[in-house]
């Protein structure tokens, strides 16, 4: 091999998988698992904290925003920072952060003072899991890559459900303060497991070279080969091209398909982050107990993590809009069924479970779409900005529970409410699939037959 240039994608994409990158994935997943859990941990706490600090619901929501604020800023922060130092070293940072974040918060004797501690959560949340994502993909070959990347997202919606199922048992034991240190432990434990044995993306390590000795090993691993030494490593997908990025979200026919995609995104994060945050009060105030709420809250993302598994499956066989567009209408009508099955546990467990199996499930085939519509030179950027929106959306979501419950109560009409953003999202997406068929169409028209 002395002497040749090897492209570090085509050496990943064209090998098999190996034990290496198995392992990366699995510890990628791990990493998102507890990222979920912090995650969504205020919401199993939410009954709990009303209780001994007497609190109404519109004094909760700020606590729920902060979190999910913090989130959506550690993204736009540490990104740029882990493109210069390492995805990695970003990634141990911000499992630190919001380890220590999570701990911190079991010592919460405000509810201003827990509102601030999640909002520094929210910032290590908020670096993990995008270089999670990213590394898992890197790993991956193309031919596995959407249902790899699916298995280690899915790793959020797992997190979700073991906190409603750890709620169940820790909080009736030992309080929601119980459940944040747990939440705080896992990350912490973790953290050894990270530093050793996850590597470094080798997109990263490929662009410099004093990275090439690490590259060299990592690739002797996959590879499970030898004689890699003085082979030059390159990464075609690094562009120079000079035009912004941002512009070419609006350029060449893709402003509408940008602002559908935008729309797509806030409409499910919108109602994601208002049931995973507000699902157990609303259960509470149903009449039903801490634990099981908990328990029938904690559908939303176990549904998730089988949707995003069947849905990926589906978008590698299918028209991947369709799929998504008929998904988010079958969450659509589940979530305005709930409002009628309240009273019925089995059911409504059921029914719970197929809500997240659609808007989480859909919502990771929505994280892998994106990135193709747009060009390699504008990929990060759509996918980041897309993302960005639909934080924005998770943050309104989580903060819109109160406002909601206090116009329609806890009925039918406040899950009619909540289905008509998921609807919308549906619209979105089928749009998105007609315009992105009508583009294509388009553009093969214009391409001048051979001879």
């Amino acid at each position: 091999m002395n002497g040749l240039t090897a492209d570090i994608g085509a050496i990943i994409d064209n090998g098999k998988l190996s034990r290496f990158q198995i392992v990366v994935l699995i510890m990628c997943f791990l990493v998102v698992l507890v990222d979920g859990f912090d995650t969504a941990v205020i919401g199993y706490i939410a009954p709990a904290l009303r209780k001994e600090w007497a609190l109404d619901a519109s004094q909760l929501a700020p606590a729920f925003g902060a979190g999910l604020f913090g989130l959506m800023c550690g993204s736009f922060l540490l990104g740029p920072v882990a493109d210069t130092i390492g995805r990695k070293k970003v990634l141990l940072i911000s499992v630190l952060v919001f380890s220590l974040g999570t701990f911190a918060s079991a010592q919460s004797q405000s509810i201003g003072m827990l509102t601030a501690l999640r909002f520094l959560t929210g910032i290590g949340l908020g670096g993990a899991m995008p270089t999670c994502i990213t590394l898992s993909s890197e790993y991956s070959p193309a031919r596995h890559r959407m249902l790899m990347v699916t298995l280690s997202f899915s790793g959020f919606t797992t997190g979700l459900a073991l906190g409603g199922e750890l709620a169940s048992h820790v909080i009736p034991l030992f309080g929601w303060r119980g459940l944040l240190v747990v939440g705080g432990a896992m990350p912490l434990v973790l953290l050894p497991a990270i530093a050793l044995l996850l590597p470094e993306s080798v997109r990263f390590m490929a662009a410099g070279a004093r990275h090439r000795a690490a590259l060299v090993k990592v690739v002797e691993k996959m590879t499970g080969t030898k004689g890699w030494d003085d082979v030059t490593f390159v990464e075609p997908e690094q562009s120079l091209a000079g035009k912004s990025p941002m512009r070419q979200l609006f350029a060449e026919g893709r402003a509408a398909r940008t602002l559908l995609l935008w729309g797509a995104f806030f409409c499910s994060l919108f109602v994601f982050y208002l049931l995973t945050s507000w699902l157990p009060s609303i259960l509470k105030d149903a009449g039903y107990n801490i634990a099981s709420a908990a328990r029938i809250g904690a559908m939303v993302p176990l549904g998730g993590t089988f949707g995003a598994i069947v849905v990926s499956l589906l978008m590698d066989r299918m028209n991947a809009y369709r799929v998504l567009a008929v998904t988010y209408f079958g969450a659509a009508a589940a979530i305005a069924v709930t409002g009628f099955l309240l009273n019925d546990v089995v059911w409504l467990g059921c029914t719970v479970f197929l809500v997240g199996f659609g808007v989480a499930g859909a919502q990771n085939g929505l994280n892998l779409l994106s990135a193709s519509i747009y060009p390699t030179t504008a990929r990060a950027t759509g996918v980041s900005w897309a993302m960005a929106n639909g934080r924005i959306g998770s943050i309104i979501g989580s903060m819109a529970g109160a406002p909601l419950m206090a116009q329609f109560g806890q009925g039918q009409i406040l899950f009619t409410s909540i289905a008509a953003p998921a609807l919308m999202g549906s619209l979105a997406i089928f749009l998105l699939g007609w315009l992105t068929a009508r583009t294509d169409s388009i553009s093969r028209s214009n391409v001048p037959a051979a001879g």
